[in-house]
This record gives structure tokens, sequence and C-alpha cells, in this order.
């Protein structure tokens, strides 16, 4: 059984997203809340209540599964539309650098076998 949840236009960059997606790839899904829940980055909350929603679809789609049976199968994060803004930012040698404000595709696949 395989269930999926996807957050789209999340605020903040995918690189640090990737940071806390590595935490918790290939492991039981609660071990993976219980590292998102302590974990001090700000993309862990946006992961989280992805994790959840992948949780509550596999409840939804089979009620014979079990919580504690379910692995964190695929985790990634992909790049969403970046918004430039015209706000300039002190660049080296007298230029400037206009801010960029990135925002992420979050997808989280489980399932209940391990591979």
């Amino acid at each position: 059984m395989e269930a999926k949840a996807t957050a789209k236009y999340i605020k903040g960059s995918p690189q640090k997203a990737r940071l806390v997606i590595d935490l918790i790839r290939g492991r039981s899904v609660e071990d993976a809340l219980s590292i998102l829940k302590f974990s001090k980055r700000r993309a862990a909350r946006s992961i989280q209540k992805v994790l959840r929603s992948a949780i509550a679809n596999a409840e939804q789609s089979s009620p014979s599964v079990e919580v504690e049976d379910l692995y964190v199968k695929e985790v990634c994060v992909d790049l969403g539309p970046t918004k430039s803004r015209f706000r300039l930012r002190p660049a080296p040698m007298g230029r400037a650098f206009r801010q960029r404000r990135r925002q992420s595709h979050i997808t989280v696949r489980i399932s209940d076998e391990k591979e």
C-alpha cells in the first residue's frame, strides 16, 4: 500500500529544505515525525504537515493500515517559481544584486513495505 501527498508554493529555498528531508528519508513514519518535531529548521514544519497529510491519505485509502508499519519511501523537494523583487542588496565592488524569493514544491510518498 502506498500513499502520496504534495504541497506546492511553500516559502523557503529548496536547498534548505533538502537538508531536512535527508534526515527522514527511509525511516519509519514515527521516527520521521519525531525528528521533524525537534528540528530547528523552518522547513521542518512544512515537511511535517505534508507527512501528516500522506499518513491521512494512507488511512483514508485503506482503513486496515497501521501507522507503525509505514515507512517514508520517497521525499523530494523541487524548485517552485522564483519571484525577483525589485529590492537591491549591496554586492562586492559597488554592484547590486536583486533579492530572490524562492518557493518549494514538497512531495512525500509513504509505503508499508520497507525497501
